[in-house]
């Protein structure tokens, strides 16, 4: 079967969203919902760490000619994540209740292993 190469990059970023949620339940965290898309954007994953709503940018980077996976993760990049998880938390009424993290979970082609960056920007 041929994928074209936008197939295959599909694929191959909902592996690494997968590969993502199993490591982070693997640290504790407990996922609250995959893939939350509005007219802003998309959040990969929402997990709850301990007391902390989570919002998990996914990144994976087969080649590092221009950046790192960590990298791509742009200030635009950021706003947009901000802006969709105020929206999430607004649609599920816990915009003043919930304490918000943002962190990004970066999957480097070479290596395979994840890399999980903790509160990686400020937001909500």
């Amino acid at each position: 079967m041929f994928f074209s190469s936008k197939d295959r990059t599909k694929l191959q970023g909902a592996q690494a969203e997968t590969q993502a949620e199993q490591f982070l339940q693997q640290q504790g965290l407990v996922l609250q919902q995959k893939n939350f898309r509005c007219k802003a954007g998309e959040i990969d994953l929402i997990m709850r760490d301990q007391h902390y709503l989570v919002f998990v940018e996914v990144r994976l980077r087969s080649n590092r000619q221009f950046s790192s996976a960590a990298e791509s993760v742009t200030w635009q990049k950021q706003q947009k994540i901000v802006r969709t998880a105020q929206i999430y938390l607004l649609k599920h009424n816990l915009l003043d209740k919930a304490r918000c993290r943002f962190d990004v979970v970066t999957f480097d082609r070479l290596s395979g292993h994840p890399q999980w960056i903790k509160d990686a920007f400020g937001g909500a």
